[in-house]
């Protein structure tokens, strides 16, 4: 039985895959093509996968004029099709990643370079156990200034922020339904909502699972999810790191164990303090983040929210049970023993951040390196090595690091250098204005 006798509904068709902004890129098709797209898939130029954040060619690009802007073939992922519940229109969206026309993998897909970190844990026995909390703001961009939605429920506005608020859900109640059932519909392990520090912030939860490559999926859709039903419902959803600047900004919170082949969570010692290898893991984590701030902190606005004291780490530290650290070890049954890393903005690519945590953390792992010893108290107020705080170091460190160069491929490092180094450069031009509106609700 083919998918398209299964699904008579659906009137239209999405092929997508992400862009190294973590942008979705793709074709509307027709539906009579369905079950030849899910063999086949399609074709578009490998250089759609390395636009700006405008959606404009890198100047210069090798993918473009010098190579002749060759296609590619963006080839279904094992996603398979799924609905699109913020489309009237019965839609369904099929994920793709992107290889050369020989058959190889493309360097420059994001996706690629996160299954590449995986496949070097399955080569040591080890799986990655993974779940995200994405923080989003639900944003009235109807005026000049943004500020909160009215509440559908009451036609009133919040005053101010409400931290684990039901009321502030419930003000929302009909959104946030939707959100969930599309969630279901889409497959997506959506768990705990609650109300954030920040004045129309929210935080979702999605469940930690032993597929890093549907847990960076499943972010990457939530994300069109939430944007897409917001517009819906009247108002915009923003991960943008930093809306308001009197506000908290948004994180991408990740947790993570590894499991051996005997399903044995390595980090558990049977008590508080987790194994040597949890150390090297650590230490691995806490080297790359200077290194990696290009794919923690993006864009021109991620660096607005790692400033002290707005519930963004700003020291590179590790801790238990202290959310001021950068990675924080969570209490509870030490089967469960696993490490947050909490640096990510919103605004992140899931995959591309993923592969550099992953990646990150198999570094110390395959070099038995020594973490610092754990802080206690603020992180805030200690004298702590702090992170890369401006951009332009963040894309030459990027570029340079030895680190970052066993994580990712030598082409994916140059296509996004090149990226980010023309959005930095018209980022610069901009008001203050246009840079929010860039963001708001793109990333």
């Amino acid at each position: 039985m083919s998918w398209l006798a299964d699904h008579p509904h659906t009137r239209s068709l999405r092929l997508a895959g992400a862009d190294l902004n973590g942008i979705a890129r793709g074709k509307r098709m027709p539906v009579h093509l369905a079950d030849k797209l899910l063999e086949e898939g399609t074709r578009f130029p490998l250089s759609v996968l390395n636009l700006d954040i405008w959606g404009e060619d890198i100047d210069d690009s090798p993918l473009v004029f010098e190579a002749g802007d060759p296609d590619g073939l963006a080839l279904p992922t094992e996603r398979g099709y799924l609905p699109v519940p913020w489309l009237k229109t019965p839609t369904a969206l099929l994920p793709v990643w992107m290889y050369r026309e020989d058959g190889r993998p493309f360097d420059g897909d994001p996706r690629h370079a996160l299954a590449r970190v995986l496949n070097r844990f399955a080569e040591r026995g080890l799986t990655p156990v993974v779940g995200t909390e994405l923080e989003f703001y639900l944003v009235d961009d109807s005026g000049k200034d943004i500020r909160v939605p009215k509440s559908p429920r009451s036609g009133k506005r919040r005053p101010g922020a409400e931290i684990l608020s039901l009321r502030a859900l419930d003000a929302f109640d009909s959104f946030f339904t939707e959100l969930y059932d599309g969630c279901e519909a889409m497959d997506i392990p959506a768990e705990t909502a609650i109300s954030e520090a920040g004045l129309g912030q929210f935080e979702i939860t999605l469940s930690h699972g032993a597929d890093a490559l549907k847990a960076a999926d499943d972010a990457w859709l939530f994300k069109l999810l939430v944007r897409g039903l917001a517009r819906n419902h009247g108002f915009a959803a923003s991960f943008m790191a930093k809306p308001y600047p009197e506000h908290s900004g948004n994180g991408m919170h990740v947790h993570f164990s590894l499991l051996d082949r005997d399903g044995r969570n390595i980090f558990d010692d049977g008590g508080a303090d987790g194994t040597a290898a949890l150390g090297h893991a650590v230490a691995g984590c806490l080297a790359a983040l200077s290194p990696s701030a290009l794919i923690l902190a993006p864009h021109g606005n991620s660096y607005d929210r790692l400033v002290p004291s707005a519930h963004a780490p700003t020291g590179i530290c590790w801790a238990r049970e202290n959310r001021t650290a950068a990675l924080r070890i969570p209490g509870g049954p030490p089967v469960a023993r696993r490490i947050e890393h909490r640096v990510a903005g919103g605004d992140v690519n899931p995959y591309l951040m993923l592969a550099a945590v992953l990646g990150a953390a198999l570094t110390g792992l395959e070099d038995a390196a020594a973490p610092p010893p754990p802080i206690t108290g603020n992180a805030y107020a200690l004298d702590l090595p702090r992170l890369t705080d401006d951009w332009r170091t963040a894309i030459d460190l990027f570029e340079t690091d030895s680190r970052i160069a066993r994580i990712f491929e030598p082409e994916l490092i140059r296509n996004l250098v090149a990226t980010k180094r023309q959005e930095l450069h018209y980022y610069r031009d901009l008001t203050d204005e246009e840079k929010r509106d860039l963001y708001l609700d793109t990333v």
